[in-house]
């Protein structure tokens, strides 16, 4: 058997294949211990551990600890006149209307930072040596003024010679041989020096969370009999062992995520759709990514809480509207919804543990959406009457009826999912009327059809087992690691040989990684530049086809050209000159094949029963079916579909059909 896990901000999602089977389970998240919500996932789907050759992790722990502020104490080495670097950011405003806007909080305090006297030039050369004597002063004071938990080091220029971040590593390892040290020069080897410094000091922030939670549950598993492969999703949509994961905790910060972009991606393969569109509706938020030509957009940097983040990632927006989402009127007497969220505990009102809140699946309860014993399964009993106690108090505020109101928050999320999916598509230069929407998670099926509608999308596909298609993803998943480097070099035919030597350096630090943590078979290679044209500030990420021993100056230049038309609208004349100033080389390793799913054929569609429902504030008759109840001729909407993990909602002027690999297929006719 092979296992995937994803920890998710409401539910915990498991997915076991075997002997051609599939089977699910889903339990609630335990957020202060999230390793018991995997045991827990376990022991839902009664398995017997000795059975399972491979597990696949994937988890909002590390996210979670930067965003909750829950992350170690972490000591800070910079070089002498840096140390505000934490404090001093960007000079830019992410709300430039806010007249109470502050910058984020840094996650290192002022005192937690050490100068040290060394220098190095933009090229690596050194102007100040460092005096290893006085180093070693410097160091056994800074480690016993605190308790820390960690240390990060971050020179000036590291990224360019890391000779005297490995020096002072040293310093730290003769002092406190067993403190996890984390060098820039390791983690994010490009420059910018804050985004740099930002990504250091959170990798170190979160390794001894990281560390110990998988830590613990490596510990529980074998005490439960597991002795098969264990590893864990990073942001870039690959895996790693879990053992090597724990030594770069920085690369799981948007597993969960992640995992269900590439599960999307394989359903929608197999229904021959290469550009799709995700859509991830959990409890907590909201997560879109583009997908073209069957590649999902890596990009070289994300943020978290307005923290730069320099480290290869799927490009996805977030947005806080899941079903945990709370609606809530402003200073203005809008309505909104989120980012606020009910989160596991209490959850929504429904669920009956505390919760008082309105939330989007409490809405979706009132409206008939959702029913009773759809709510994962019929396994967890929800409170229709708490539902609509939770939206009472607001009801009143806003002066309209508590269906009408669960109705308009519901629309309120969607909007906001709207402009989440505009950000990865429009604000790129790409049309979403050119995708089909992949909708996902616990909700997503229940909101794509109006979402489709405001985009113009007209082709929505519903994979089997919507509600965990992210921990289906796990197991889809190859092995995949990135090495880069920041060497700036202006692009022209005689630089070529340079270009490749530098990318035939990394690929070899690649491999070389890969076989130590014992991952051989099967590898393949990506290449990617980022490229400007000389005088603009920032870079573009240029993805480079073919292999690297048959790779041309005109191949780039036109590669970069295309890329910069397709974000700006506009190119330069050849003649212009464009510069190189990071390269970024990825090895993967296919891991094994995903099931095929057995197609079944349905039912007399006849024989559906039917319900009302509210929407757009009236009353709407509503066909209800199973999900084996539609088959390759299709059902019209007004539709509800329960699939046991999730609820699909056909909207009227919609078809839906299943398709020859089993997934749903539902058009917009009008």
């Amino acid at each position: 058997m092979r296992v995937g896990v994803e920890v998710g901000g409401t539910f915990t999602d498991l997915v076991v294949v075997g002997d051609g089977a599939i089977k699910v389970a889903k339990v609630p998240s335990t957020p202060l211990q999230p390793d018991i919500g995997v045991m827990d996932a376990l022991a839902a789907a009664d398995l017997n551990l000795l059975d399972i050759e491979e597990m696949v992790h994937g988890s909002t722990v590390a996210t979670n600890a930067v965003l909750e502020r829950k992350g170690g104490r972490v000591g800070v080495i910079v070089t002498t006149g840096t140390g505000d670097i934490f404090a001093l950011q960007r000079h830019d405003r992410t709300a430039i209307y806010d007249l109470h806007y502050r910058k984020p909080a840094p996650v290192i305090a002022r005192s937690d930072i050490c100068e040290i006297n060394e220098r190095l030039a933009a090229d690596g050369s050194i102007i100040q040596a460092l005096d290893e004597a006085r180093l070693d002063r410097v160091i056994g004071a800074f480690l016993t003024s605190a308790p820390f938990d960690a240390i990060a080091v971050c020179l000036l220029h590291g990224y360019a010679n890391p000779v005297h971040e490995r020096c002072v590593s040293e310093a730290i390892r003769r002092y406190q041989p067993d403190i996890p040290v984390t060098l820039s020069s390791d983690v994010s080897p490009e420059f910018r020096e804050y985004e740099r410094a930002s990504t250091t000091a959170l990798a170190a922030y979160v390794q001894p969370v990281i560390a110990g939670y998988l830590s613990r549950l490596t510990d529980k598993l074998q005490a439960a009999g597991f002795k098969g492969r264990f590893s864990m999703m990073q942001s870039n949509g690959g895996r790693m062992p879990a053992s090597s994961m724990a030594q770069n905790a920085i690369a799981a910060l948007f597993s969960g995520p992640a995992a269900g972009v590439i599960g999307a991606m394989g359903v929608a393969a197999r229904s021959g759709f290469k550009n799709i569109i995700t859509l991830d509706m959990g409890g907590t938020s909201t997560d879109v990514s583009l997908i073209s030509n069957g590649r999902p957009d890596l990009a070289p940097q994300t943020m978290i809480d307005g923290l730069p983040v320099r480290t290869p990632v799927i490009d996805i927006a977030t947005v806080g509207a899941g079903g945990g989402s709370i609606a809530w009127a402003d200073d203005g007497d809008l309505l909104r919804v989120g980012p606020q969220s009910a989160g596991a505990f209490p959850g929504p009102a429904c669920y009956g543990r505390g919760g008082t809140k309105p939330t989007i699946t409490d809405a979706h309860l009132i409206r008939g959406t959702m029913r009773s014993l759809s709510f994962v399964g019929g396994s967890i009993a929800v409170d229709h009457d708490a539902a609509a106690a939770a939206f009472a108090e607001l009801s009143v505020h806003m002066e309209m009826s508590v269906e009408k109101l669960a109705d308009s928050a519901i629309r309120v999320a969607e909007g906001n999912i709207v402009r989440a999916v505009q950000q990865v598509s429009t604000e790129r230069g790409l049309d979403p009327r050119d995708f089909i929407l992949v909708p996902f998670g616990g909700a997503g099926p229940l909101h794509a059809a109006r979402v489709a509608e405001d985009l113009g999308i007209r082709t929505i596909l519903i994979p089997l087992n919507a509600g965990v298609l992210s921990a289906a993803g796990l197991l889809m998943s190859d092995y995949v690691h990135y090495r880069s480097k920041t060497e700036r070099l202006q692009l022209h035919e005689s630089a070529i040989g340079n270009v490749k030597a530098i990318l035939l350096a990394l690929r070899q630090e690649a491999e070389a990684y890969m076989e130590e943590i014992g991952i051989t078979d099967n590898l393949r290679f990506e290449y990617v530049l980022e490229m400007r044209y000389v005088g603009q500030a920032f870079e573009l990420s240029v993805a480079l086809g073919g292999e690297l021993e048959t790779l041309t100056y005109s191949a780039i230049f036109e590669a970069f050209r295309a890329a910069h038309h397709r974000v700006f609208e506009f190119s330069k004349p050849p003649q212009d000159p464009a510069e190189i100033v990071s390269y970024r080389v990825g090895i993967k390793s296919h891991a094994a094949k995903f099931p095929e799913l057995a197609n079944s054929d349905a039912g007399a569609n006849d024989e559906l029963d039917s319900i009302n429902l509210i929407e757009g504030g009236t009353s709407l008759a509503c066909k209800l079916a199973k999900r084996d109840q539609i088959n390759a001729t299709g059902i019209t909407g007004a539709l509800l579909i329960e699939d046991g993990t999730s609820t699909v909602y056909i909207p009227p002027g919609w078809h839906v059909l299943k398709d020859q690999a089993g997934n749903l297929i539902a058009k917009y006719h009008g």
